[in-house]
């Protein structure tokens, strides 16, 4: 008899994520197999050297894992599959200090991890600041941890327990943000610094996840932080995404997952469009051109300014859809307006047919 459906399909899900880190990580050993030493470029090609030793080397992927059903549902997967694999397995905890005893669950969490033979296992500790509001400065804590964490380790891979609810939830607050399609895409499968972050369970409903901890007896920890109206995503959750599927009937969440993929498909290739159309807008010193900035399709033209402001240092969590409006009325509806003050104190200003963006 197999294992119940829930636990199958989570499984499933990890294992497929295990098998492309694999196929990666033994494409990387290839290509550094296949480039020259430097001891055997210096050598030359006419003097014969012996082939230096291969160190066996086998991947390690982390979970990151809070000890909610998601998380732990992760972790038990990737403990399943990675001991049928070349791989290791080990688990990060991060503990953000916003509540009493915060420290104790993330101590709980690691021995639960370590009673899963996870290794390395640690908990870290971080300081969450106040820019951007209290779930996006949680948000930028965390994956700072989580990026030190898998460089001190030499990680391959971070897996994160994002669900297809959660997927649902980010592109409504993509919505009622007025962000443009790559705020809809929702989250990437794989993201990060080379890939490095993974999400299995994107395509797994949270009931899912839920279900196959209950049926492995598995001890979960419910943050109250979910359920607190004070926070945005967690009434979405809550009380919009119910009274939608009260008003439009079942199938929301799905349907709006399904919008993330195809946003992201669109999001891609515009992407690709405006990086070969950056080139083509510089004049000889690399300054953008009012005249054919202005011939470019309208999103495409924004994706350029948008570059361009990142580029001169503006960064991109703060930088919104109506800052590269107004930098845009810049090439479409000039009337010798003053320069655009934008974040990380970047403007953007025209000057004889050229639009320049710098630190100001």
């Amino acid at each position: 008899m197999g294992p119940h459906p829930a636990v199958a399909a989570i499984r499933l899900a990890v294992r497929r994520v295990l098998h492309d880190v694999l196929t990666e990580h033994a494409r990387s050993a290839e290509h550094t197999r296949r480039t020259p030493h430097p001891e055997l470029a210096e050598a030359g090609a006419g003097r014969q050297r012996a082939a230096l030793p291969e160190r066996p080397d086998t991947p390690l992927v982390l979970v990151a894992c809070s000890g909610g059903a998601d998380s732990m549902a992760l972790a038990s997967a990737l403990a399943f599959e990675a001991r049928k694999l070349d791989v290791r397995a080990g688990g990060i905890t991060v503990d953000h200090g916003l509540q009493d005893g915060s420290d104790t669950r993330a101590a709980e969490v690691v021995d639960r991890l370590t009673a899963m033979h996870l290794d390395p296992v640690e908990s870290v500790a971080v300081q969450v600041g106040q820019e951007g509001g209290p779930e996006a400065a949680a948000r930028d804590a965390r994956y700072a941890a989580l990026d030190a964490a898998a460089e001190r380790h030499g990680a391959a891979a971070v897996l994160l327990g994002h669900t297809r609810d959660d997927q649902a939830e980010t592109v409504l607050l993509g919505l009622a943000r007025g962000s443009g399609i790559r705020s809809l895409s929702g989250m990437a499968a794989a993201s990060g610094p080379a890939g490095r972050y993974r999400r299995p369970f994107l395509q797994l409903d949270r009931q899912t996840a839920r279900k196959a901890c209950l049926v492995q007896s598995l001890p979960v920890w419910d943050d109250p932080h979910n359920i607190d109206p004070a926070y945005t995503r967690s009434r979405l959750r809550h009380e919009g995404l119910p009274a939608l599927e009260k008003a439009l009937g079942k199938g929301v969440v799905e349907a709006l997952a399904r919008t993330a993929q195809l946003s992201r498909d669109d999001a891609d290739a515009l992407d690709t469009w405006a990086a070969e159309a950056d080139r083509a807008v510089r004049d000889d010193a690399g300054r953008l051109e009012c005249a054919k900035l202005y011939a470019l399709p309208p999103a495409v033209r924004r994706r350029v300014l948008r570059r361009a402001a990142m580029e001169a240092g503006s960064p991109a969590g703060s930088l919104f859809a109506r800052h590269i409006e107004e930098v845009d009325r810049l090439i479409t509806g000039w009337r010798g307006q003053r320069a655009i003050n934008l974040p990380g104190r970047v403007e953007a200003m025209r000057q004889g047919g050229r639009l320049v963006i710098r630190q100001s």
